[in-house]
């Protein structure tokens, strides 16, 4: 479709959020009549199995295959083979088969940009297309930012540090000189958040002194509630499991901040061509 976006869900951090903010993000889209496809671009799979596959390891085609396709330079399959479509949202499945590729990448010519090769043309048939990345950076996370437009950081105020978020922003950097000339931060959001604790007032005043009014720092801010983990567990989106819940309420918000960035963003391309 036309102004696609592609965008990743990515910080070296585990237990940041990061595959709940993929999933809630990709549903509140869908949600708002978008046309989303998740890719889960982590060996762990969480984001499948909170799709509903609940057997990874043996779908027939998974992530792995499909790039060991492009590796070895075969035709790739037809999309309703590794594609999953779900009632609003479509999914391109992993598996842990996917950290073999990993392996397999480091001696690829080019084998950064072999996540673009498969998502570049899947750009005419949606909107937006969110990346689930793994927890560390490797190739499969360089591939990620290789391939997308813009990256969305989930930090948690339990887990906050200066010294990884800044690594994980170098890395960017380097990817737009090298690799990813229109690859942009769309910003942190703040999850897993209690707001009443002394902790999170530190954390997010330490997080606006590094970055306001340099990176975007979501207004929404995601809370902590045991709603996300009921949800996970019966792979369904919080939005779709509790829709009054306050993260089901931060996520529909989040949603609608990311589609503001997009319109503008797009209203400025348009007024510099």
């Amino acid at each position: 479709m036309e102004n696609c976006k592609i965008i990743a869900v990515a910080n070296q951090k585990g237990g940041t959020g990061k595959t709940t903010t993929a999933t809630n993000l990709g549903n509140a889209l869908a949600s708002a009549g978008e046309k989303v496809l998740l890719v889960d671009f982590d060996p762990q799979a969480n984001l499948t199995m909170s799709f509903g596959i609940e057997r990874p390891d043996e779908l027939a085609l998974s992530m792995h295959d499909i790039l060991t396709y492009i590796i070895d330079d075969r035709d790739l399959p037809e999309k309703d083979e590794f594609i999953h479509r779900g009632d609003k949202i479509d999914i391109i499945p992993s598996n842990i088969n996917l950290s073999i590729t990993e392996i397999n990448l480091r001696d690829e010519m080019g084998g950064e940009r072999t996540l673009s090769t498969l998502l570049d043309p899947l750009r005419e048939d949606y909107n937006y297309i969110i990346i689930d990345t793994n927890p560390y950076l490797g190739l499969l996370t360089i591939n990620a930012l290789a391939a997308c437009d813009s990256v969305v950081i989930p930090v948690s105020p339990q887990l906050w540090s200066a010294t990884g978020l800044t690594d994980l922003l170098k890395t960017i950097l380097k990817v737009r000189k090298k690799i990813n000339p229109r690859i942009e931060v769309e910003g942190i959001l703040l999850t897993m958040c209690d707001e009443r604790t002394n902790l999170f007032r530190e954390a997010k005043s330490l997080i606006d002194e590094y970055y306001k009014g340099k990176i975007t720092i979501f207004d929404a801010h995601i809370p902590t509630t045991v709603k996300v983990g009921e949800a996970n567990y019966y792979s369904r989106s919080v939005m779709e499991f509790d829709p009054k819940n306050k993260a089901a309420i931060a996520y529909t918000a989040f949603a609608k901040e990311v589609m503001k960035r997009g319109d503008k963003n797009s209203r400025e391309a348009q007024a510099s061509a």
